[in-house]
């Protein structure tokens, strides 16, 4: 926006007082949005706080007792209650298993470890709810992510958040520009999370001793294979686990149950050399292992990619940057060789286990803690 000189920018970047920027919020229920909504309440911003009903637990996996949605949506409307602002629960059930929950239980079994919360960031609460905080008339959208939005040469750019621990970089690599122009990340300078709970602990809000969730929403407890045999029956059904050859090496009782890089439990011992699972088969319920050199990867296909570069993704025939395959594991050197505005090849100067298709390739600036976009990593042709 420009700066009229009448007004001093706001911390949200208005030139304008905060009671007059209405800034819509989305809130999970967890102590990380529920300071973002409370602090800028405190700052006098007019804030309305929206939670998203994704999935309804008891349906989806007949999980017995209270249902987790339930409280953190309860959770959130106290926050609001607490801090005096308006609250809405929109209920995004079908967009949310369209969106996301299909092709979490498709990309697991092509033997990705998914990360769901990318493309529920990308097609769910930065795209849905965006235009939903438009409609209410919000001059922007602020949520609790670890990530920062900080002003460059060319707008508004993407950057790691001050604490590595905490960073969620990985999770938000498909922000768009119009998007990152409409979002703010207050919590993403912060050191440390326990800064974030010290805010919980000053704005008195009920949520700030809530332990952090681990799990993605949809899995209670981690526990993939249950949720996967509901939404995939054919999954646990047994079948043959063969090496590269096509060999049989013994018999298995559901891909499901099976990652690739796995070598215990497999049930076939008395081999020369360890055997890891190197690929999973869902078509023909086979379970396909071989030594642990096969695991390795140095080239990666990737498409759909989100470039946040200041230059046109194809004005280089190579781009070297760090890039993620992981988001537990640090940025590891590259070179990018773009093949149109959204595809590249992705070479790895040392090869890297545990790279499937389905998982996140997020790209790093080597000299900044600014991230340039990524991509989805692919069979390839």
């Amino acid at each position: 926006m420009a700066h009229d000189g009448t007004h001093p920018l706001n911390s949200l970047g208005f030139a304008k007082p905060p009671s007059q920027t209405r800034v819509v919020v989305a809130m999970s229920g967890g102590v990380d949005s529920s300071v973002v909504a409370a602090q800028l309440a405190e700052e006098g911003y007019d804030v309305v706080g929206v939670t998203l009903q994704l999935y309804d637990h008891g349906a989806a996996l007949a999980k017995k007792g209270a249902c987790c949605a339930g409280i953190d949506i309860h959770d959130a409307r106290r926050v609001s209650e607490e801090m005096g602002f308006p609250h809405y629960v929109l209920d995004y059930e079908n967009i949310f298993k369209d969106a996301v929950i299909d092709e979490f239980a498709d990309s697991y079994l092509a033997g990705a470890t998914p990360v769901p919360c990318i493309r529920c960031n990308e097609r769910v609460k930065f795209k849905d709810l965006l235009e939903t905080a438009k409609d209410l008339d919000a001059d922007c959208m602020a949520t609790g992510h670890y990530i920062q939005r900080v002003m460059g040469a060319n707008g508004p750019e993407l950057h790691s958040a001050t604490d590595a621990a905490r960073d969620q970089s990985y999770f938000l690599f498909s922000t768009t520009p119009e998007q990152l122009d409409f979002l703010r990340f207050p919590l993403g300078h912060l050191p440390s999370k326990d800064a974030t709970r010290k805010l919980a602990a000053k704005y008195g809000l009920s949520v700030a001793d809530k332990p952090d969730s681990q799990d993605i929403c949809f899995v209670p407890d981690g526990n993939y294979a249950s949720v996967i045999e509901k939404l995939r029956p054919g999954a646990a059904e047994p079948g043959e686990i063969v090496d590269q050859e096509g060999r049989v090496r013994g018999t298995h009782n559901g891909v499901i149950h099976y990652t690739i890089g796995q070598r215990r439990g497999l049930g076939i011992g008395g081999l020369e050399e360890p055997m890891y699972v190197v690929k999973l088969d869902v078509d023909t319920r086979r379970v396909i292992v071989g030594p642990k050199e096969m695991l390795a990867t140095r080239k990666i296909p990737v498409r759909e990619i989100n470039w946040l570069g200041d230059e046109p993704f194809t004005s280089r025939s190579e781009w070297h940057l760090g890039v993620k395959v992981r988001s537990t594991r640090p940025p590891r050197d590259a070179i990018i060789r773009p093949i149109s505005e959204t595809e590249a090849e992705v070479e790895l100067i040392v090869a890297e286990e545990g790279v499937s298709p389905g998982q996140a390739c997020v790209f790093y600036d080597p000299d900044s803690p600014r991230i340039l976009g990524g991509g989805w990593i692919w069979r390839g042709n």
